[in-house]
């Protein structure tokens, strides 16, 4: 008579960890691995990625203290690094952590749209610039300079502002699409308001933009305003 430890497929079983589910910790580690992250809601993503830095209790306590303080998961992973630190219970390490995972999402965001032309994956492209800029203090004026093809060459910041207002340098932009080669343009910036809607300047500006890039060959594809997970197109409201 065999033992039970030979049978097939028991020793895989003997050396799986025990999990204790009347542990809350475990309880939402077996959620998040059984029925899948996208069940979790922010605060337990949150809390799962604070457990490897603080004891269960502390990462549960300081896990609602920040979605109180940041509201949404977006919010907190695109927090600037000086208000993290200036929490009560975020060190460095947490700082850094949480700026790592930024950087994977807005990195992982740049691939999806790399070598691929935009009109093919649009919501891809606005996923990137909201990953990249979507949440900053400051307002940003960005473009993503096109080949023939309309495939993403460079991605350059051209300048930033103030919390309200960006210079652009036209002759500038210009001529860095002339030595890039680039044959469109999509213009791109931020509104840290979090209205995205186009001012009297933003109109104006582009409209300028349009009429000396067009002399030289080149065309403005779009001009796109993000502003905290909200994201308004030029061409989509007939502005270009």
């Amino acid at each position: 008579m065999s033992s039970g430890g030979n049978e097939p497929g028991s020793r895989s079983l003997a050396l799986q960890p025990v999990i204790d589910l009347n542990h809350a910790k475990e309880q939402l580690r077996f959620r998040c691995r059984e029925v899948g992250p996208d069940a979790l809601t922010d605060l337990e993503i949150i809390t799962l990625l604070l457990v490897p830095l603080y004891r269960w209790e502390h990462a549960e306590t300081i896990a609602q203290r920040l979605l109180s303080e940041f509201q949404s998961l977006p919010e907190l992973l695109n927090a600037p690094r000086h208000r993290l630190l200036e929490f009560s219970g975020v060190g460095p390490v947490l700082a850094d952590t949480l700026s790592a995972i930024r950087q994977c999402i807005v990195r992982s965001a740049r691939a999806e749209i790399t070598e691929r032309r935009v009109l093919d994956c649009w919501s891809e492209v606005i996923d990137y610039i909201q990953a990249t800029m979507g949440y900053l203090e400051i307002e940003q004026f960005r473009c993503l300079f096109l080949n023939k093809k309309h495939g993403v060459i460079a991605d350059e910041v051209m300048q930033e502002g103030t919390v309200d207002h960006t210079p652009v340098y036209p002759r500038e932009l210009m001529r860095r699409a002339l030595i890039l080669q680039a044959s469109a343009l999509i213009l791109v910036h931020n509104h840290p308001s979090g209205d995205p809607t186009p001012s009297r300047p933003d109109i104006e500006m582009t409209a300028q933009l349009v009429d000396i890039a067009k002399p030289l060959g080149i065309e403005i594809n779009d001009h796109i305003i993000v502003a905290r997970g909200l994201a308004v197109s030029f061409k989509g409201m007939n502005l270009l």
